[in-house]
């Protein structure tokens, strides 16, 4: 086994038993079929994906719940899921059904009011699967079927009621170090995926199968070759490894048919190899879902050597930016630019503006007309030089999702500020299937985080809310630590995340930035917290687990101030209500 595969991945994980179906328990309740219509306008009651909507908001209308009485919000139940590493699915809930994923290839169905196992599924893994990212972001539902995407390339349908596998489909090449962490994104008859693995030189894309079948529709690659809209982007056949992953679950507009995705950095991470735009890499691309075209995109920076790679898709919001009513794209970028884009009626994405959110010392302008950004050439990494740079290797927001609330009408956004990195000179490399592609000894990665200014600051951590309409920030709650926090927003004015090293899981009040209450969790969070209603009483469901990147920033920042900050590890599904 590579030994720099070993150092990347922290841990291998052990080869997984053979799927496993647990007797069912009585359900809660008759399962209704998940429809395009049910997704297109979810029910407040249910979670039906992801983030809650197609829009990718991170929003409950739900009011039972709020900024007046969370204090009195307790522990309904709690649920081990046997797994230890990064927790970091939504627990996805539909008329009283709860559907949570883990690291493993692992699906847990329960009682989403009472805690109770249904059913539970294993995918038997290679006892040789080298995981990078030991974790899972969710499942999909659609139709009478459950949706999950594992860690060795595979698609797999299960029946929602019994567990019961209904197919799988091959999706990429584990051998190659191709691997899925995301939920699928299902439309109109099909369940898309994309493969991550750009740093080990994979081509990302989208692929779409058939509900039904699992037969493949389309595939569409997030590098372009020659002879393609932006082939000329890429010098030779580069574009063949050329990364470009997607990570993330894409969002959609069933009004225009089409889903928006975001795109990783491309492979490997000097430049001097491919030197070009790198189309569609660090993009916003979108996509027809009955045909996999492509028929717009944003790219938020060109010729990446930072590893910014833009993976959250953007956040779909029809409101008012510089005065104009527009079909916004929101992202806020790791490149640490909060991008406000426009979904334009022939397809294509539109600038109309970026605004720095964190410390950026590499983009010298951006260009009013195109959003396309000039770079301080003595801040970009490569051969023959130690280069230091802000953001980080992390970013001014990694994957962790933001969110929306229509009523408050402010973004939220979980940033890193004043974290930079310094990277050592590049190296040469050449593609090799299965190993590492990045072009840096992998000990300069992971040891790679400097404080801005040289000394440790007085925080790290940033909960902000954006006025879209203004361009302003409303409120920021800073933490002494990072912040690794995917975001809940209500219709109750409250906000809820995890994500610091000190295990609490908070609200706080929405408009303000408030902290309303706190629950010390078993492990840090790092999962997608989402809100659910079972015979008129709602409910906060939250996966706590800390593990992967959360705590590889982590082990970067202890090397930095030589204290140890330990997070204990272990699954645990953990829902609230409100005390009588």
């Amino acid at each position: 086994m590579n030994p720099s595969l070993n150092r990347l991945a922290a841990c291998l994980a052990a080869a997984l038993p053979a799927l496993v179906s647990l007797p069912s328990l009585a359900a809660p309740a008759t399962y209704t079929p998940v429809t395009d219509a049910r997704l297109a306008n979810p029910e407040p009651a249910n979670w039906l994906q992801y983030r809650g909507n197609y829009q990718g908001w991170g929003y409950s209308p739900l009011s039972q719940i709020t900024d007046k009485n969370v204090a009195r919000l307790q522990l309904a139940w709690a649920f081990t899921t046997g797994q230890t590493e990064g927790h970091q699915s939504p627990p996805i809930v539909n008329n009283g059904y709860m559907y949570v994923t883990t690291p493993g290839a692992q699906v847990i169905a329960m009682d989403a009011a009472a805690g109770t196992e249904l059913w539970r599924w294993k995918k038997e893994l290679p006892g040789d699967l080298m995981q990078l990212h030991p974790t899972n972001r969710g499942v999909a539902l659609y139709g009478d079927k459950v949706y999950v995407a594992t860690v060795d390339a595979h698609l797999v349908a299960l029946d929602a009621k019994t567990g019961k596998q209904v197919w799988q489909a091959a999706v990429g090449d584990p051998k190659a170090l191709q691997y899925i962490t995301l939920a699928p994104l299902a439309a109109k008859g099909k369940i898309m995926v994309g493969s991550s693995g750009g740093e080990t030189g994979v081509r990302g894309f989208v692929a779409a199968f058939d509900a039904e079948t699992g037969k493949e529709a389309w595939r569409t690659y997030t590098t372009a070759a020659p002879g393609e809209p932006g082939g000329d982007t890429w010098p030779g056949d580069t574009h063949k490894n050329g990364g470009g992953s997607i990570w993330i679950t894409g969002t959609y507009d069933p009004t225009s048919n089409l889903a928006y995705w975001g795109t990783g950095n491309p492979a490997p991470w000097p430049t001097e190899g491919r030197k070009g735009d790198n189309l569609y890499t660090t993009s916003a691309i979108a996509l027809d879902v009955d045909s996999g075209r492509v028929k717009g995109h944003h790219q938020y920076h060109h010729n990446d050597a930072w590893d910014w790679d833009e993976v959250s898709a953007p956040v779909l919001i029809d409101t008012e930016v510089k005065g104009r009513k527009v079909k916004a794209a929101i992202h806020a970028g790791r490149n640490g630019y909060l991008w406000m884009l426009e979904r334009q009626t022939d397809g294509k994405i539109g600038f109309i503006d970026a605004l720095p959110y964190v410390h950026n010392d590499v983009f010298k302008s951006i260009d009013k007309v195109t959003g396309r950004p000039t770079y301080d050439e003595s801040r970009k990494p490569g051969m023959g030089k130690a280069v230091g740079f802000c953001p980080s290797l992390w970013g001014g927001k990694d994957w962790p999702p933001e969110a929306w609330n229509p009523k408050t009408g402010l973004f939220y956004i979980p940033a890193n500020n004043n974290l930079c990195a310094e990277l050592p000179a590049a190296e040469p490399t050449k593609y090799k299937k299965g190993d590492l592609y990045i072009g840096y000894p992998i000990e300069g990665v992971l040891g790679s985080l400097r404080y801005k200014d040289g000394k440790k600051p007085g925080t790290i951590g940033e909960l902000q809310a954006w006025d879209l309409k203004t361009g302003k920030l409303a409120w920021v709650h800073k933490f002494d630590t990072h912040l690794w926090a995917p975001l809940l927003t209500t219709g109750g004015n409250l906000l809820f995340a995890g994500g610091t090293n000190d295990r609490q899981f908070r609200a706080f009040d929405a408009s303000t930035g408030k902290v309303l209450w706190q629950h010390a969790m078993p492990s840090g969070v790092t999962a997608v917290p989402t809100s659910f209603e079972v015979h008129g009483e709602q409910y906060i469901a939250v996966q706590a687990g800390w593990g992967v990147d959360a705590q590889r920033m982590q082990s970067g920042i202890d090397s930095l101030t030589g204290q140890p900050h330990s997070v204990p590890q272990g699954g645990t599904v953990m829902v609230f209500k409100l005390g009588k």
